[in-house]
């Protein structure tokens, strides 16, 4: 044993009743052993021996409960609470447990609060926003401008001419289309080979080799 865990076992008795006269309450070993080993760095051995020396010493309470033993303060050693006083301190639980509801509620309208503002813009951020923006703004200000100020203007008839040519156009390409697939549909009937070895001998690109979609009707 290294001399500092046999100093935390020789001082485990009286840290242990301390603890256990504070908190009044009963502990089986395991508890108090894991309640303190972090602060007091004391080993599970060192706590048990303690508890069980200050037991025999008559200095705290032993009991058995199931298969492991309890420990407590020896409540002879407490003031005798009488009932008026039993019902004073009911009635500070029922106040300080409605001001600690009352507390977290506040901590998490505070939490929210605080995680809105931390993703908000900075002052100097919305500024630089401001400024770019009215950049932006001058920008599209100064572009519709020369569009106002421009002279080749498509007026309705010529849009209403490139739209009737689009569709002629688009029509005639449907057309030939279907007049090709039906061509070769035709001539692959006999053809010994697969229909994308065919366009490979023929020469025969598609649309779809090269994405081309016919625009809708």
């Amino acid at each position: 044993m290294s001399k500092g865990r046999a100093e935390a076992a020789a001082g485990a008795p009286g840290i242990l009743l301390k603890y256990l006269q504070e908190q009044n309450r009963p502990y089986s070993a395991q508890d108090v052993f894991g309640n303190l080993q972090r602060e007091h760095g004391l080993g599970k051995a060192a706590v048990v021996k303690a508890l069980e020396q200050l037991a025999q010493q008559g200095k705290i309470k032993e009991k058995m409960y199931g298969k492991q033993k309890i420990y407590f303060a020896d409540q002879d050693q407490f003031d005798t609470v009488n009932d008026a006083d039993l019902q004073s301190l009911d009635a500070k639980i029922v106040t300080l447990t409605a001001k600690v509801q009352s507390l977290q509620q506040s901590c998490r309208q505070m939490e929210a609060e605080l995680k809105e503002l931390s993703s908000a813009l900075t002052t100097p951020e919305m500024q630089k926003e401001i400024q770019e923006l009215k950049k932006e703004c001058a920008g599209y200000t100064e572009r519709l401008k020369n569009i106002k100020a421009a002279t080749n203007h498509v007026t309705p008839e010529e849009k209403e001419q490139v739209y009737r040519e689009k569709q002629k156009y688009c029509k005639e390409w449907r057309k030939r289309k279907r007049m090709a697939t039906e061509l070769c549909d035709a001539i692959l009937e006999g053809y010994p080979k697969s229909k994308k070895q065919f366009f490979e001998e023929v020469g025969i690109e598609t649309d779809e080799d090269y994405n081309v979609k016919l625009p809708d009707p």
